[in-house]
């Protein structure tokens, strides 16, 4: 099987916050059109190493994306060359609309963003039905769409999810991985930050497990899936 050329390669990486090092020598390889996603437990360093790749905390080691080493580029531009991140906490703007809020996620591309609404509004209905809703009224499910939905808007190359399950009801995460693995067959490339370790591995092409701000294992998803130890520390009863 030939593996797909990397569109994200992270080499080394090191954040800290003082004298704490949250993430410590982290090195990892998204491939195009894969989903990838990185498992552990709370305060692992999951979330740090998203805030890191995207520009928006200060970090030593090497980021290269699509074949360009990002050091020194600032969030903006990351996201103009089409890197977007999903923040855990969503960061809407809860006093605008729904429809408000994904227009601020073109941004970027100014008028070209009006006719990628159609497209958010196909992929979720229900933020079509609600398109003139705060967005501070929305179920967190509904939020969580939105959330995606506005990244959507700036037509990412690379999605970065930050724990997209967090805080929803079973079903309704299912519905956001189900979601999400459709739009790597769309040929979104997505990293995906999760604690629920079963639902993001049964969509992921690969996985990484992080413990201490380090990298532990990686594989193939479906193997880590079948490993012993990651079965022990992250996929036992009621996990």
């Amino acid at each position: 099987m030939t593996l797909p050329s990397p569109l994200l390669t992270v080499e080394d990486l090191h954040v800290s916050y003082g004298r704490v090092e949250a993430v410590q020598g982290v090195s990892l390889s998204v491939g195009a059109g894969q989903i990838v996603s990185v498992i552990g437990a709370n305060g692992a360093g999951k979330s740090t190493l998203l805030g890191a790749i995207m520009g928006a905390l200060p970090s030593r080691g090497r980021v290269e994306y699509a074949g360009r080493t990002l050091a020194h580029t600032p969030l903006e531009s990351r996201v103009a060359a089409g890197m977007t991140l999903v923040p855990e906490r969503r960061e809407l703007f809860s006093s605008m609309t729904v429809e408000d809020n994904l227009r601020l996620g073109a941004y970027t591309r100014r008028r070209e963003g009006a006719g990628d609404l159609g497209s958010v509004f196909t992929r979720f209905p229900r933020l079509q039905e609600r398109r003139k809703q705060l967005a501070g009224t929305l179920s967190g499910g509904e939020q969580q769409m939105l959330a995606i939905g506005r990244a959507l808007m700036a037509r990412p190359k690379l999605l970065l999810l930050d724990e997209p399950s967090l805080g929803l009801a079973p079903l309704i995460v299912r519905e956001i991985l189900r979601i999400v693995a459709e739009l790597r067959d769309a040929g979104v490339t997505v990293l995906l930050v999760e604690q629920n370790a079963r639902a993001a591995l049964a969509i992921s092409d690969f996985g990484y497990v992080l413990e201490g701000g380090q990298v532990r294992l990686s594989g193939p998803a479906a193997d880590l899936a079948h490993d012993p130890a990651v079965v022990a520390s992250y996929l036992g009863a009621g996990k």
